[in-house]
Protein backbone atom coordinates (compact mmCIF):
# COMPACT_ATOMS: atom_id res chain seq x y z
CA UNK A 1 0.00 0.00 0.00
CA UNK A 2 1.53 3.15 -0.77
CA UNK A 3 2.17 6.19 1.08
CA UNK A 4 -0.90 8.39 -0.08
CA UNK A 5 -3.48 5.54 0.10
CA UNK A 6 -2.34 4.73 4.03
CA UNK A 7 -2.89 8.83 4.50
CA UNK A 8 -6.35 8.56 2.94
CA UNK A 9 -6.90 5.55 5.09
CA UNK A 10 -5.58 6.80 7.91
CA UNK A 11 -7.74 9.94 7.78
CA UNK A 12 -11.17 7.79 7.27
CA UNK A 13 -10.36 5.99 10.28
CA UNK A 14 -10.16 9.19 12.26
CA UNK A 15 -12.55 11.02 10.88
CA UNK A 16 -14.96 7.63 11.29
CA UNK A 17 -13.52 7.55 15.04
CA UNK A 18 -14.62 11.27 15.47
CA UNK A 19 -18.32 10.39 14.62
CA UNK A 20 -18.25 7.54 16.83
CA UNK A 21 -17.44 9.62 19.54
CA UNK A 22 -20.19 12.21 18.86
CA UNK A 23 -22.75 9.85 17.72
CA UNK A 24 -22.04 7.40 20.94
CA UNK A 25 -20.61 10.21 23.54
CA UNK A 26 -21.43 13.59 22.77
CA UNK A 27 -24.96 13.30 20.42
CA UNK A 28 -26.98 16.04 22.50
CA UNK A 29 -23.89 18.49 22.65
CA UNK A 30 -21.64 18.05 19.85
CA UNK A 31 -24.35 16.39 17.58
CA UNK A 32 -26.59 19.84 17.46
CA UNK A 33 -23.17 21.44 16.28
CA UNK A 34 -22.78 18.92 13.43
CA UNK A 35 -26.41 18.46 12.33
CA UNK A 36 -27.43 22.08 12.64
CA UNK A 37 -30.71 21.20 10.30
CA UNK A 38 -31.97 18.41 13.01
CA UNK A 39 -34.43 19.89 14.95
CA UNK A 40 -32.85 20.65 18.48
CA UNK A 41 -35.66 18.78 20.52
CA UNK A 42 -35.31 15.52 18.31
CA UNK A 43 -31.48 15.32 19.93
CA UNK A 44 -32.71 13.79 23.40
CA UNK A 45 -34.92 11.45 22.06
CA UNK A 46 -32.70 10.03 19.48
CA UNK A 47 -29.49 9.54 21.77
CA UNK A 48 -29.95 5.48 21.87
CA UNK A 49 -30.48 5.77 17.89
CA UNK A 50 -27.54 8.07 17.25
CA UNK A 51 -25.32 5.92 19.50
CA UNK A 52 -25.98 2.91 17.30
CA UNK A 53 -25.24 4.32 14.36
CA UNK A 54 -21.93 5.38 16.30
CA UNK A 55 -21.02 2.07 16.72
CA UNK A 56 -21.00 1.43 13.34
CA UNK A 57 -18.91 4.03 12.24
CA UNK A 58 -16.69 2.68 14.67
CA UNK A 59 -16.89 -0.77 12.75
CA UNK A 60 -15.89 1.20 9.69
CA UNK A 61 -13.00 2.78 10.99
CA UNK A 62 -12.31 -0.97 12.74
CA UNK A 63 -11.77 -2.36 9.42
CA UNK A 64 -9.76 0.28 7.67
CA UNK A 65 -7.50 0.34 11.03
CA UNK A 66 -7.18 -3.40 11.03
CA UNK A 67 -5.77 -2.70 6.86
CA UNK A 68 -2.36 -1.58 8.35
CA UNK A 69 -2.12 -4.94 10.37
CA UNK A 70 -2.95 -7.24 7.52
CA UNK A 71 0.46 -8.89 5.89
CA UNK A 72 -0.89 -10.23 3.15
CA UNK A 73 -0.75 -7.83 0.34
CA UNK A 74 -3.94 -9.40 -1.76
CA UNK A 75 -5.88 -9.76 1.62
CA UNK A 76 -5.35 -6.02 2.88
CA UNK A 77 -5.86 -4.68 -0.65
CA UNK A 78 -9.53 -6.81 -0.38
CA UNK A 79 -10.35 -5.54 3.00
CA UNK A 80 -9.31 -1.76 2.43
CA UNK A 81 -11.52 -1.99 -1.02
CA UNK A 82 -13.92 -3.14 1.03
CA UNK A 83 -14.55 -0.99 3.93
CA UNK A 84 -13.78 1.98 1.47
CA UNK A 85 -16.74 1.16 -1.14
CA UNK A 86 -18.84 0.63 2.79
CA UNK A 87 -17.85 4.62 3.33
CA UNK A 88 -18.29 5.74 0.09
CA UNK A 89 -21.66 4.21 -0.05
CA UNK A 90 -23.07 5.06 3.20
CA UNK A 91 -21.86 8.66 2.38
CA UNK A 92 -23.69 8.73 -0.20
CA UNK A 93 -26.65 7.89 1.36
CA UNK A 94 -26.26 9.79 4.13
CA UNK A 95 -26.07 12.53 1.44
CA UNK A 96 -29.19 11.83 0.16
CA UNK A 97 -31.46 11.45 3.00
CA UNK A 98 -29.30 13.78 5.66
CA UNK A 99 -27.35 16.65 4.60
CA UNK A 100 -25.37 17.20 1.17
CA UNK A 101 -22.44 18.39 2.81
CA UNK A 102 -21.78 14.08 4.06
CA UNK A 103 -21.04 13.44 0.74
CA UNK A 104 -18.20 15.90 0.74
CA UNK A 105 -16.88 14.58 4.42
CA UNK A 106 -17.44 10.46 3.40
CA UNK A 107 -17.79 9.74 -0.21
CA UNK A 108 -15.03 11.63 -1.79
CA UNK A 109 -12.22 10.78 0.36
CA UNK A 110 -13.25 6.97 0.71
CA UNK A 111 -13.71 7.33 -3.54
CA UNK A 112 -10.33 8.97 -3.97
CA UNK A 113 -9.02 6.07 -1.47
CA UNK A 114 -10.88 3.53 -3.79
CA UNK A 115 -9.24 5.07 -6.97
CA UNK A 116 -5.42 4.86 -5.43
CA UNK A 117 -5.83 1.27 -4.46
CA UNK A 118 -7.33 0.52 -7.87
CA UNK A 119 -4.48 2.20 -9.79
Amino acid sequence: MNIALKIIIGFIALLHTYILYFEMFAWTTKGKKVFSSFPKDLFEPTKAMAANQGLYNGFLAAGLIWTFFITNLEWQHNIALFFLCCVAIAGIYGALTIEKKILFVQTIPASLGIILLLL
